[in-house]
């Protein structure tokens, strides 16, 4: 893998980026805006619920509501462009954790066209945040509010152009833009543990990489660690501002899983979708840790509940296909092969991204091997070729066509 693609591993996932809101205690000089947040404002109070509830369109709503109120605030302006990129981000498919645990997400193909009007609109929203940010610097060159504020825009936007428009070298150049700002804010505050979100992320990271390229980085002073970034992201987990400590928490689960801590990543993903019970991706995802961590027959129970929620719509919304999918790795892991091809053809009939469609077809097809029910695996082969010929799946399809799958 190139260097520049392993670097924003994860910074392109910076669901840290939302983390705007100031540490407490700080005081506001030099006639500095004091910045709009969930505990002195209703509307972000209420956007940030709905947010993380998976519900945009009404979180954009209140982030708009409160931005026109506080029209020199760029942090309120941060909290929408958040609400925007996210919208997007989980309508093209981008937000599965399961790419995330891997790098399957560096090539991982859009489910749907960008939206120009959201790129747009983003482009837009960072400019104006940019804008407010250097004003206040202009006036204050350690306005860490302003610092902090101008690297989870530069965070955001790199965000938004690596995972939907995988432009991955200009993601690069802002999430290491953001790393500094986040760095030169602990400078100046070592208390102002909000930015430690980002400096940790970027620390993981860069620690994650192969000895040659993490001595490259070294070379133009990006240095790496992963327990470091993964110490920082607990101290930020602390946080007294809740969609900060929600976004460290999404983070630390995330590197956690990487790094196969599986107990210390379930208590952690434990917690988020007991408070965010509206949000499927957050107990589906403890349905994926719950697997992964060899509690097959736990997972089993994590993910149907997860599809009947799905189906009682306690969701607020719900891609069925993604915890169908999930049940049918977990089924196969247990043996259960009938099951495990329903779960797949429950996720393949559902699934409206191509490439996860060939994917859980493909999977059925191993499966029906695994039973020996060589006319059934065939016939699936046969669907994924002609699905795409050209994809990988077809090519693992076209190689078992010619001998049967066999657990490796």
């Amino acid at each position: 893998m190139k260097p520049y693609r392993t670097l924003p591993l994860l910074l392109c996932l910076v669901w840290c980026a939302l983390a705007t809101v100031p540490a407490p205690g700080f005081a506001d000089t030099n006639g500095a805006v004091t910045p709009t947040r969930p505990a002195n404002d209703a509307n972000t109070r209420k956007g940030f619920e709905h947010f993380y509830n998976l519900e945009y369109d009404k979180a954009i709503k209140e982030f708009e509501a409160a931005q026109q109120a506080h029209p020199n605030d760029p942090f309120a302006v941060n909290h929408l462009l958040s609400a925007v990129i996210f919208k997007e981000l989980y309508r093209i498919g981008a937000l599965d954790t399961e790419a995330y645990a891997a790098d399957s997400f560096l090539n991982k193909k859009l489910a749907a066209p960008l939206d120009p009007a959201v790129g747009t609109r983003v482009e837009q929203l960072t400019n104006q945040a940019y804008a407010l940010e250097q004003a206040q610097l202009d006036k204050n060159a350690n306005d860490v509010n302003a610092l902090y504020a101008r690297g989870a825009t530069r965070a955001m936007h790199s965000t938004y152009i690596g995972l939907a428009e995988h432009a991955w070298l200009t993601a690069l150049r802002g999430a290491v833009a953001a790393r500094h700002d986040n760095e030169r804010v602990l400078e100046l505050d070592p208390n102002y543990v909000d930015a430690k979100v980002v400096v940790g992320t970027h620390l993981y990271i860069v620690g994650s990489l192969s000895w040659p390229v993490k001595v490259a980085a070294s070379v133009v002073g990006l240095s790496g660690s992963k327990q470091k970034g993964l110490d920082d992201l607990r101290q930020a987990t602390g946080s007294p501002h809740v969609e900060v400590a929600t976004d460290a928490r999404i983070v630390l689960a995330l590197f956690l899983r990487r790094e196969q801590k599986y107990n210390e990543a379930l208590q952690v993903v434990n917690t988020l979708q007991n408070e965010y019970t509206h949000n499927f991706l957050m107990a589906t995802e403890y349905a994926h840790l719950l697997n992964a961590a060899g509690h097959g027959q736990d997972a089993i129970t994590a993910y149907r509940k997860v599809l009947a929620g799905c189906r009682a719509n306690t969701y607020n919304q719900c891609r069925i296909e993604i915890p169908a999918y999930g049940l049918g790795e977990a089924l196969r892991g247990q043996k259960q092969y009938a099951e495990a091809v329903e779960a797949y053809e429950l996720a393949a009939d559902t699934g409206t991204d191509p490439d996860f469609k060939q994917k859980a077809t493909l999977a059925a097809g191993e499966t029906y091997d695994l039973m020996q029910k060589r006319d059934s695996a065939v016939e699936k082969y046969k669907a994924v070729i002609a699905e795409n010929s050209a994809s990988s799946s077809a090519e693992l399809a076209r190689r078992y066509m010619k001998q049967a799958y066999r657990t490796p």
